[in-house]
This record gives C-alpha cells, sequence and structure tokens, in this order.
C-alpha cells in the first residue's frame, strides 16, 4: 500500500463522504487503522464512528469484514454506504442461496470494499475468512462482547477467535458507551491487550437534558410531540405493554405512532423499522430492543417512559437523536415504581452488586439538582468546568428552602410507624389519611398521624424522595421497601440539625378549556409549510421514495438547513456544503438546485409551475441539453418534467428518447417486478447499467399505455 497523506484521506473524505474536515479524532484513527494497528474506539453516538473503518476501507486492497449484531440494520447500513458510492453489501441467514452466493462471488471477484455480517453467520464465512481476502475487522457495539455491559451478548463470545485466524488483519472495537472496566474486557475478550485506545469526548452538546416525575406522563408526551410536527422521535419503555398501550394513546390523539419490542414477528419489528427509518412513521413507541445500530439521523426527541436501568443504556439510548448536530431533545421520566421494578429484575442477572450500583448512579442522575451533564460526563471519566446550560436543572436552578420542620415531621413520623412501612403508607399517616392502610392498624391513634395534612401527597412525595436521596432516611428494597431511619435522623430529630429541601416543579393537567384553546390557535396559526427547508424536505422525500431508501441517506436535515441558508446555485456551490459529496452532486445536486432556484424565483414573482416554462422550450424545438443549458437545470431534470408533461398530455413525443431495446427491457422488468412504485428496484434488477431517468421515462410511456 503506496503512503497515504492527509490530502488524500480528506479527498476521500469529500468525496465519498461530503465533508470537508475529520471530526474528532476521526483522523488519528483512521492512521492507526491504515497502520495495521489494532484499535479500540469509544466515541458517543453521532460522533462518526462508522467513517473510522468506512474510510480505509477505501484504501485496503481486501475487504474490510464489519461484524454488526443485527441483521435488520445491516441493508440500512449498506445503503447508506452505496448512496456514498461505496461498493458494500451484508450476508446473513435472511438471503437466498442465490443472493449469498453473489456474496461469495463479489468477495472473490474483489468487487466491494465492506461486508457486514451478523456474529452467528460468521462459521459460514469460513473459506474467506483468511488475509487473501480480509484486509480489516471492524466490530461494531464491541460492548456487546462484555458481560460488565449493558447489552451483553452471548454470540458475541465467539468473536475471540480473530485474532488467532487473522493475526496480521488489524481488529477495529467500537462503541460508543463503556466504562473502563467494560474497555478493559473488550480487549481481553478480543485478544487485542496491546490495542491503541481512543476515548472521544462524550459530551453531545445539541442534545438538551431533562428529568421530570412520572405524573401524568401520557398527557405529558401528548403535549409534547404535539408541539413538535413533522419531527421523529422514539419513547422508550420497560415493558412490551406500555410500548403497545402507549402507541395506541397517541394514535388516539391523531399522532402516528407505532409499537415495537421482542414480542412481534421478525416481519413485524422489521417493516416497523424499515418505515420508521423512511420517514413513514413518525414515533416509536419500543423496548431498548429497538434503536442499536440505527443510523437514522433526524432522530429529534427520545423519551424515557420509564427510567433506565443504568447510564451506560441512558447515555447510548438518547444518542439517538440529533446525531446530524442540530438540537434535539432528550426527556427522562422517574418514578420509585420504576427502580423497585428494576430492582426487581437485577436480583434475577448475574453480577447483582455490580448492576445494583450502576441503578443507583442511575437514580442519582434523575433526582439531581445541578447540572446533569456534568453527571453524565463525570460517570465516562470526563470533567467539565462550567455548567452545561442545555439541561433543565441550568435552565430552570431549583429553589432551596430550609425544609427542617418538614424533614421532622417525616422522620417522626417513621420512627412511630415502626420504621416498618413504606413511603406511600407513611406518606398516608402524616396527612391523616383516612383508609384501611390505616385503620386497620390503628395508626390513627399515634402521636404525628396528621401533622402534615397542609401539603399535598405528590409533594410529601417529592420531600421524602430527597430526605431519602440526603442519607436522612433509606429504603429497605430487601424489606418491601419499608423506610429506615440513618444516622443522620438523629440529627434532625434531636441535635437541631438543618435540612435544605427543594420546591417541587408542578405540572399542571392541562383542562379540558385549555385544551381547546390551544387547538384553535394552532388552527388559527399559520405553518411554515412553505419554507424551503420544507420544499427540500418534500423532494428529497420524494426521491427516497422512488429509489426506496431512506430520506436521511439522501441528505441529511443539517445538509437540508445549510442547502436553505446557502441556496446554492452552481455545482461548486453545490459541493462546498457539509455532507454533500461528488456521487451526491452528480446524482442528486440538479433537482435540488433546481427547487432552489424555482423557490427563489417564486418569492420574487409569485407562484408559476416550472414545467411548463420547460413544455415552452420544448414546443420551440430545443434538445434536452439546450433546454438544460437555457435553464440552468439538470438533463435528468427535464426528463423528469418531460415525464410529468406527459401523462397529463401535452404533446410530447417521449418515445424518441428512449430505444425500443430499453423499453423492452423496461417493459419486463415490469412485469418480473409486478408494477414496483419505486425505481431502485428496476435500477438493480437492470443491472445498474440503465440510468434513472431512461427508467423513468420507459415507465411513463408503459403506464400511459394503460391509462
Amino acid at each position: 500500500m503506496t503512503e497515504i497523506t492527509e490530502q488524500h484521506l480528506l479527498e476521500k473524505l469529500k468525496i465519498n463522504f461530503g465533508y470537508d474536515s475529520f471530526r474528532l479524532e476521526q483522523q488519528t484513527i483512521i492512521e492507526n487503522i491504515l497502520a495495521k494497528k489494532d484499535t479500540l474506539v469509544i466515541m458517543p453516538t453521532g460522533g462518526g464512528k462508522s467513517i473510522c473503518f468506512q474510510l480505509p476501507a477505501l484504501f485496503f486492497e481486501g475487504i474490510t469484514l464489519v461484524i454488526s449484531p443485527l441483521i435488520a440494520l445491516m441493508k440500512d447500513q449498506v445503503d447508506s454506504l452505496k448512496a456514498n458510492g461505496i461498493s458494500a453489501t451484508y450476508y446473513n441467514s435472511s438471503q437466498s442461496s442465490e443472493e449469498q452466493q453473489q456474496v461469495f462471488d463479489a468477495i472473490a471477484n474483489k468487487t466491494i470494499k465492506l461486508l457486514y455480517v451478523a456474529p452467528e453467520s460468521l462459521p459460514l464465512l469460513q473459506n474467506v475468512l483468511n488475509q487473501n481476502y480480509i484486509s480489516c475487522v471492524a466490530i461494531d457495539e464491541a460492548h456487546c462482547i462484555s458481560a460488565w455491559g449493558h447489552d451483553f451478548r452471548p454470540s458475541y463470545k465467539q468473536l475471540s477467535f480473530l485474532k488467532k485466524s487473522l493475526p496480521e488483519v488489524p481488529i477495529v472495537a467500537l462503541t460508543a458507551t463503556a466504562d473502563k472496566a467494560t474497555q478493559e474486557d473488550i480487549m481481553q475478550q478480543l485478544a487485542i491487550s496491546h490495542a491503541t485506545r481512543y476515548v472521544s469526548s462524550f459530551n453531545r452538546e445539541n442534545i438538551s437534558l431533562e428529568v421530570r416525575p412520572a405524573n401524568d406522563r401520557v398527557q405529558q408526551i401528548i403535549k409534547f410531540i404535539q408541539r413538535k410536527p413533522n419531527e421523529s422521535g422514539i419513547v422508550y419503555c420497560l415493558s412490551r405493554k406500555a410500548t403497545e398501550q402507549l402507541a395506541s394513546k397517541l394514535k388516539q390523539n391523531g399522532i402516528d405512532a407505532k409499537s415495537y419490542h421482542a414480542g412481534l414477528s421478525f416481519d413485524e419489528r422489521a417493516k416497523t423499522q424499515e418505515d420508521f427509518i423512511k420517514d413513514e412513521t413518525q414515533i416509536i413507541c419500543a423496548t431498548i430492543a429497538f434503536g442499536m445500530g440505527i443510523d437514522k439521523s433526524n432522530v429529534r426527541w427520545v423519551i424515557h417512559y420509564n427510567m433506565p436501568k443504568n447510564i451506560e443504556g441512558y447515555y447510548q439510548e438518547i444518542g439517538r437523536a440529533g446525531r446530524d448536530g442540530l438540537p434535539s431533545q432528550a426527556l427522562l421520566f422517574h418514578s420509585y415504581a420504576d427502580v423497585i421494578q428494576l430492582r426487581q429484575f437485577i436480583s434475577n442477572t448475574g453480577n447483582q452488586e455490580v448492576q445494583e450500583a450502576k441503578l443507583e448512579r442511575m437514580k442519582q442522575f434523575a433526582e439531581a439538582t445541578v447540572c446533569r451533564r456534568k453527571i453524565l460526563l463525570s460517570y465516562f471519566g470526563e470533567l467539565i468546568g462550567e455548567n452545561c446550560g442545555n439541561c433543565d436543572v441550568c435552565e430552570n436552578p431549583p429553589t432551596f428552602f430550609d425544609g427542617t420542620v418538614i424533614a421532622q415531621k417525616a422522620l417522626s413520623a417513621i420512627y412511630r410507624l415502626q420504621q416498618k412501612e413504606a413511603m406511600g403508607t407513611v406518606i398516608d399517616f402524616v396527612r391523616g389519611a383516612k383508609n384501611a392502610a390505616i385503620y386497620d392498624k390503628g395508626y390513627q391513634n399515634l402521636k404525628t398521624y396528621g401533622v402534615g395534612n397542609d401539603i399535598s401527597w405528590k409533594d410529601w412525595q417529592h420531600y421524602l424522595v430527597q430526605l431519602t436521596n440526603q442519607g436522612y432516611c433509606q429504603i429497605a428494597f430487601h424489606l418491601n421497601n419499608v423506610l429506615h431511619l440513618t444516622d443522620f435522623s438523629k440529627k434532625v430529630l434531636f441535635d437541631g440539625g438543618k435540612v435544605q429541601l427543594t420546591t417541587p416543579v408542578e405540572f399542571k393537567k392541562e383542562t379540558k378549556a385549555a385544551a381547546k384553546e390551544r387547538k384553535a390557535k394552532a388552527k388559527r396559526t399559520p405553518t411554515a409549510k412553505d419554507t424551503l427547508f420544507e420544499r427540500l424536505r418534500k423532494l428529497r422525500y420524494s426521491i427516497s421514495k422512488e429509489e426506496d431508501i431512506a430520506a436521511y441517506l439522501i441528505f441529511s436535515d443539517a445538509t437540508l438547513k445549510e442547502l436553505e441558508i446557502q441556496r446554492p446555485q452552481t455545482d461548486d456551490e453545490f459541493l462546498a456544503i457539509s455532507g454533500v459529496g461528488q456521487r451526491k452532486l452528480d446524482v442528486y445536486g440538479g433537482e435540488f438546485m433546481a427547487e432552489i432556484r424555482t423557490f427563489i424565483n417564486e418569492k420574487k414573482r409569485g407562484k408559476k409551475d416550472t414545467t411548463l416554462e420547460t413544455y415552452k422550450l420544448y414546443q420551440e424545438g430545443f434538445t434536452i441539453d439546450e433546454i438544460a443549458d437555457k435553464r440552468d437545470l439538470k438533463a435528468q431534470t427535464i426528463f423528469s418534467h418531460l415525464s410529468k408533461l406527459y401523462l397529463e398530455g401535452k404533446d410530447i413525443a417521449l418515445d424518441k428518447f428512449i430505444d425500443a431495446d430499453t423499453l423492452k427491457l423496461v417493459a419486463n422488468a415490469k412485469k418480473v417486478l409486478k408494477d414496483e412504485p419505486t425505481l431502485r428496484p428496476y435500477f438493480e434488477f437492470l443491472g445498474e447499467k440503465i440510468p434513472y431517468e431512461l427508467i423513468r421515462i420507459g415507465l411513463t410511456i408503459l403506464q400511459k399505455k394503460t391509462l
């Protein structure tokens, strides 16, 4: 392999990925991999891990083997590479024997640069797992190999043989979340103990962090989503039942949502995931079975309906929002019921002591009264001096007050109840409730019964949680969650100790009148449906439907935003946009620049059907290239106009642009594909030899004949 300079790397980065510069430690990592050194990469979701092995793959002589945990994600990842002009494919058990043979042929002929495979399918690749074919091995979601990790998968255990089988091939392990213990375990399990380790900043500044008590959370979620029309989001729930119930309630409120969990069939899960990736479904209510490896860049928010069991899982899940770098939100609901349920789950697993400690850290994060990002980053060993300014605590600092009297009442109640009752009964007792839990045990006759009846039930819960966090009382989980006093309790009850508490945050339930007014106001307020961003978003969606790929694989929201601001008019200007490489300029540039010019002209002189301008020039006898030159558009855009006009009945000799043999090939493909509505299956069926514009013309002629 000839010497690879920084200029070589930057050229490939721009041509194939559309970026002018590297992020974080990407360049250093890539250079280490190209030097054929084993590498461990810990980089946040959305930080650009994939480029770290995809770009070196373009320089290696052989194939880069990518081990990915989920079969359902491989097509999406391969589509992304192909959209960037990179030859890639996947191999898995869902393929037919003919498709699998095509993969082996591609490997033998060295016509692909990256091959994706699940760990379970590796034994089927024994004949090619040698240094004659493989130049690099990338193990994505590498935390799955470690029992210390938050998503351990036994199938990853077998990967230890790779270093022995391919001693001279660099192994790259990548993950977004791994504490020090997990990092060490990954390297040991993969036999790459001397690997160069790169731990990038975990700080995703574009994601705002917010935590709320789980009071009326369904209504809170509905209002949250209604304020964000057209935005994609994920709601994570602990149970399958919760995902289905929440999706149903969202649908009842006119919100496009589907549930996703392991109890659904493979086909159902695959269809739901595909609809979400392709923007056919706006919102997914899912268990944690959903999301790993999904590169969908335009997820704008993630909600946790329940508290996750550890910070690693929480961090990875919120990282699925804002991968394009645009502002995004992470909202977490928490309750003590979640903590109790999670403790029950943990009691049936290995490493119970470690998992309980991690749950405790998660609970502390949820109940914190200091900058949440500081807590999150410090967990991964990264310290920041200043508050982030982009979390709920920073934006609305809690108000502290002298809560000594409240603390004395609560702790006295625990003492009078002989430390035998859980939080709910303690609150009932201190508020003077007249229910069976109190009267059956004669608690109404005890001193301090009802001393806190001036404080609401929810506020008492808020105060008791704080007292627990500050160590003035503790929950005996092994004794049905009863509250016990601690040594700190004596300081408050007998030694004059002072206690600082925070004021509860009130989330008021929307009244029917307020809801009616909000909906009426929404109807009165014009929505920005005709912004350039919306026009480009619709064009992107239309192209994605034709090519049968996810919309974000064409251009990310961040790229569309930059197109909206810069409004490029020439190829050079378009190529200067972040996220635009040479291939995407060639394939999509014409249509997007045409849309930009149309938008600008419409704003100048009022709306006008741009296809009629093409038709006028066509009637005057100009060729396709001449029309494209006069209108400063791509030829493929002019063909698109003529196809539309032809179906509308305009006098256009469309058949002169396609020869009879090509039309027969398209007709045969149409018959075999059974009127497939998108163009990409035709493109692939025809061996990727007939351009999209000719396929469109052929299908248009055939469609007109049936009308």
